[in-house]
């Protein structure tokens, strides 16, 4: 039997996303997100959910662009204290000991050291309760050769990621290799 546990952000996983943006300023940023994903296939684009208070809100829309970089488990520590401290009181990739790195197609920086980042042009905000919600079109992936398969896509296992889970507050890392999708359903087909 379910039991009820009322109206809360349960939805496993969630990502840890470090968002890269420039203020206004020039300075580079991070900010750790966890209300996000993938929105569209065509054109590829990503949703990012934000509150307005934070600082990397008014640089999203300031200009039009940001990044998102998969955490990988070797840089959980910095990417939980960039969801903790902000970007208006301290230049977080240098506290953090991280590389800013200029995106080549859209204004925004990506933090050098993570393997997989996606470079994304603001396409469409939705203001929803707290959050404003933005869609990036996906510009470009760039990915470290060493986490790429044979196939030239990312190999989840050599990325690894970490996941969040929203209302216990908790990180873990995937797991196990389940089977492949679009097929596995297949065999309950009579």
């Amino acid at each position: 039997m379910k039991v009820s546990l009322g109206a809360k952000t349960i939805a496993y996983p969630t990502p840890l996303f470090l968002v890269g943006t420039y203020d206004k300023e020039n300075r580079p940023n991070v900010m750790a997100a966890a209300w996000g994903g993938i929105c569209c296939s065509k054109p590829p684009s990503v949703a990012v959910s934000l509150r307005a208070a934070t600082y990397s809100h008014a640089s999203i829309l300031e200009r039009g662009a940001f990044t998102i970089n998969i955490t990988p488990r070797g840089f959980l520590a910095q990417a939980d204290y960039a969801g903790i401290f902000s970007g208006r009181d301290e230049d977080k990739f240098a506290s953090l000991g991280l590389t800013p790195i200029k995106a080549e197609f859209v204004d925004a920086p990506y933090v050098g050291e993570f393997p997989v980042v996606l470079e994304c042009s603001l396409v469409q905000t939705v203001e929803v309760g707290l959050h404003t919600q933005f869609i990036g079109e996906i510009k470009d992936v760039k990915a470290e050769k060493g986490v790429l398969r044979e196939d030239g896509l990312p190999d989840i296992l050599k990325v690894d990621p970490v996941i969040f889970t929203p209302v216990s507050r908790e990180y873990y890392a995937v797991g196990d290799f389940l089977g492949k999708a679009f097929s596995i359903g297949k065999k309950l087909k009579s």
